[in-house]
């Protein structure tokens, strides 16, 4: 794809994840693979529900503007980690849905682990709901590089990692393809919501 399909495609996913409530206000940031050592992503400080072609710049794998004017999201380098761990990793979402956040806070634990859920199937390489899906819980932090830094381990030991979750924060995931990730962010979305529900009612 072209600079501008690729644009496209991030303006799209700007829509859907601003329709369902997952990306209110100029929270979150997309980005899609640009080449080999470059990434596209949405500008700093955009309503994401009313991207136009020139909400999207081209950075390094640095995370470094290569559009003089531009200013890329405080996030970028959690993004362009992404593409440099794994070169297949075509699309980045971060969102900033609700039942991320307060799932995110309510659990103590490093991690969430989801079990025996048919949907669990909607993420890359899982096969079966007979399988365990285990997304860290990074606590949040505005030091994105030292954030990349505790991110970086993981991924790294966990090759098979098919998201992660910032505490209070939102969701980060990612596919081959545009789609890929946004298959992703609905599966996650529904996941979380059962969770949800399932501790509000064994609270009663």
């Amino acid at each position: 794809m072209n600079r501008q399909q690729l644009a496209q495609e991030i303006i799209e996913a700007g829509r859907f994840l601003y329709d369902r409530g997952w990306s209110p206000a100029t929270s979150s940031n997309y980005s899609t693979r640009l080449s080999a050592s470059e990434a596209l992503l949405t500008v700093s400080g955009k309503h994401k529900g009313q991207l136009g072609p020139d909400d999207v710049l081209a950075t390094d794998l640095d995370g470094n503007s290569l559009e003089p004017g531009k200013k890329p999201s405080a996030e970028t380098l959690l993004h362009t980690q992404l593409y440099r761990w794994k070169p297949e990793i075509g699309a980045v979402l971060h969102t900033h849905s609700v039942n991320a956040t307060v799932l995110s806070r309510l659990t103590l634990a490093d991690s969430l682990v989801f079990a025996d859920y048919e949907l669990q199937k909607a993420f890359s390489g899982i096969s079966t709901h007979e399988s365990q899906v285990l997304i860290p819980i990074f606590d949040n932090d505005q030091d994105i590089a030292r954030l990349a830094a505790k991110v970086q381990p993981w991924l790294d030991q966990h090759p098979d990692c098919v998201g992660y979750l910032i505490r209070g924060h939102g969701l980060y995931t990612w596919g081959s393809r545009m789609s890929d990730a946004l298959r992703q962010v609905e599966a996650f979305e529904f996941l979380f919501e059962c969770e949800l529900k399932t501790l509000s009612i064994s609270k009663r």
